[in-house]
């Protein structure tokens, strides 16, 4: 009798050894899935910071442009109207990198899509004013527009390139359990934009 009460309680002692060794393999690979999940998000934000970096150069640079185009097309005033909108409403969207969700980066790109179209017009305007494109300021914020476009596409790749790791890292077994624990969601890429697969170039704008 004695000895079976023993062998019970030898059973249970090594049960509960058990559950403490699992517990603390959980909890340890718990901890190692958030700091490196935090790595990977960091990374991810650092540069969603260089994108939006390279975007607002783009907007810093319109205001520029126009004012050296008002003096030789003050007669496209409607043209000018339409890109100070579409600057206004691409410089207007937040996002958070933290929490890039598809509809956000959408709306982001939406906005940026618009603001593209509306400034490929404004160049296509100028094309009319030999003046003004023999202006060197003129010629130079073209030029600087231009190496603007190019960083924008390597700034967008590079992010789809960080955001592809932490991706695949939260959706790999077991990681994608403790993913949803501690409530970190996967991450939206940029899509392409029609033509985006050959560097951007100032004539490319130019299509009226």
């Amino acid at each position: 009798m004695k000895k079976g009460i023993i062998a019970s309680l030898g059973y249970l002692g090594l049960s509960v050894i058990g559950f403490v060794v699992l517990a603390f393999i959980i909890i340890g690979y718990g901890f190692k899935f958030h700091n490196n999940v935090i790595d990977l998000n960091e990374n991810v934000g650092e540069q969603w910071a260089n994108v939006e970096s390279a975007y607002q150069r783009r907007a810093d640079l319109i205001p520029n442009l126009m004012k050296v185009a008002e003096r030789y097309a003050e007669h496209e005033q409607e043209t000018f109207v339409k890109v100070i909108e579409a600057r206004s409403k691409a410089t207007s969207i937040q996002i958070d990198p933290s929490n890039i969700t598809p509809q956000q980066l959408q709306q982001f790109q939406q906005a940026q899509s618009g603001l593209t179209s509306a400034l490929s017009r404004l160049l296509a305007v100028f094309e009319r004013y030999p003046e003004l494109k023999a202006n060197e300021n003129y010629k130079e914020l073209n030029n600087e527009l231009e190496r603007t476009e190019n960083r924008i596409n390597v700034e967008r790749n590079r992010f789809n390139e960080k955001v592809k790791p932490y991706n695949k890292y939260i959706k790999r077994i077991p990681n994608n359990i403790f993913a949803n624990y501690y409530d970190f969601t996967e991450k939206a890429y940029f899509k392409a934009n029609a033509g985006s697969e050959k560097a951007p170039d100032i004539n490319d704008y130019i299509k009226e």
